[in-house]
């Protein structure tokens, strides 16, 4: 923190469960956002080694080719065991021994390392336990990262982001904003079927959810009914946990003007 303010690095920086993660539910998001010129990541926290379908290096050589089709910046994984992602690890019973190199404190290292101006992290309700423990794990690592008192292996200084997104993924949580995804909608569905493994429907492959018929079509048909909430032919959903505030709503609706909705959501 300077008397300025706090010193960005990376301008946006996505976290994810799994390799695809990212691309399945924000794809559209980061590739809108480095069409223009913004810096952007994703870490993933597995190599998704328990997955039933591929292999670890195949599911290397899948982000690798996603990652260029997103135009990331730059691109880590935590190797965290797949299966295994908590947020509690290091910290049973006080373990201060084993806290500077706890998944939190790696997730901190990250975040005060490559210092994002925009963080997006998984929404908390997800049928998997993987990732709604990374949207914890990544919750709480947020908070730490701004605690000067917090150690990490090696030794970094404190951090706080400017704004936080969560993204939906299966569970569909009401949100706070729908982000037009229409011009990048089509290399999002690139960078998804670069991961053939998972998402191909196969009959010599075990069943998925993510490789089942039906699956691509309804994560279309997910960002098609977003859109039309906000008038646009595809929209990607995100919560904020914060009030949003406004300094100049005049400027900001002139600048983010959409056509009339097609959908309105439950006021309660």
């Amino acid at each position: 923190m300077t008397a300025t303010g706090p010193s960005y690095g990376l301008d946006v920086l996505a976290f994810g469960p799994h390799p695809d993660d990212v691309e399945l539910f924000c794809g559209g998001l980061l590739a809108s956002l480095a069409s223009r010129g913004y810096r952007t990541g994703i870490v993933d926290l597995t190599r998704g080694e328990k997955s039933s379908r591929g292999t670890p290096e195949t599911r290397a050589a899948e982000t690798e080719a996603a990652s260029r089709v997103l135009g990331l910046s730059m691109r880590e994984n935590l190797g965290l065991p797949d299966g295994w992602v908590t947020p509690w690890a290091g910290f049973e019973g006080h373990d201060t021994e084993g806290a500077v190199t706890a998944p939190v404190a790696r997730v901190v290292e990250v975040l005060r390392r490559l210092r994002p101006e925009l963080v997006i992290a998984p929404w908390e309700k997800e049928r998997h336990p993987d990732h709604e423990a990374t949207s914890a794990l990544v919750t709480r690592a947020l908070f730490f990262a701004s605690v000067r008192k917090f150690e990490t292996e090696p030794p970094s200084e404190s951090f706080t982001p400017r704004q936080v997104l969560y993204y939906p993924m299966r569970h569909l949580a009401e949100p706070s904003v729908v982000i037009d995804v229409t011009a990048a909608f089509e290399r999002k569905q690139e960078a998804i079927l670069c991961y053939a493994s998972q998402v191909q429907p196969r009959a010599d492959a075990p069943p998925t959810l993510v490789g089942s018929p039906l699956s691509l079509s309804s994560l279309e048909a997910r960002d098609r009914f977003y859109g039309a909430q906000i008038g646009v032919a595809y929209g990607e959903p995100y919560v904020l946990r914060e009030t949003l505030g406004l300094a100049d709503p005049v400027d900001h609706f002139r600048r983010n003007s959409f056509a009339r909705p097609l959908f309105f959501p439950e006021r309660r």
